[in-house]
């Protein structure tokens, strides 16, 4: 029996965990890294500055696997993930599965809104060619449905609404 795409979009048995947090308290100012964070519908990430004018981007995602293929593709022996400027590192999930869909960290729900595409600083933070280098590695943007606690090692999973 064949399974549809859609059978396979929905399950998604793979989870992931939370391997860093970084919070940016002003513009263009330094990623300080957290053992947690508190996450709001209003604020985002407590502490973080940007919030994005659309509310499309109040969290950003970036894959640890994808700070190693930069690093490769550098030439570098690791990437700082302060200087990819996402606000929380994931490893052991394929964080583009999101798409269309909502994660669960924790007690918090988010919802995928668009790739996090790179930004001239990456030039700026990686070296020349980080920009091109992180295209296509660049995580994702999400809005907060459900606020509360993350920690450093919570699971990072698919969210069903049937479990809420």
């Amino acid at each position: 029996m064949a399974i549809s795409i859609k059978e396979l979009v929905d399950s998604l048995p793979q989870t992931g965990k939370i391997e860093w947090i970084g919070l940016r308290p002003q513009p263009r100012g330094e990623l300080e890294s957290a053992d947690v964070a508190e996450v709001t519908l209003e604020a985002g990430l407590v502490g973080d500055h940007y919030r994005g004018a659309s509310g499309k981007r109040q969290v950003t995602l970036i894959q640890a696997e994808h700070l190693d293929a930069v690093a490769r593709l550098l030439g570098m022996s690791r990437i700082d993930p302060r200087w990819t400027r996402r606000n929380i590192v994931v490893s052991g999930i394929n964080l583009l599965a999101f798409a269309n869909r909502r994660l669960q960290i924790g007690e918090v729900v988010l919802e995928f809104t668009d790739p996090c595409d790179p930004c001239s600083r990456m030039e700026e933070n990686l070296g020349t060619g980080g920009y091109n280098a992180m295209r296509g590695h660049g995580g994702i943007c999400t809005r907060v449905v459900r606020g509360g606690v993350i920690r450093l090692g919570d699971v990072v999973r698919l969210w069903r609404e049937e479990e809420a």
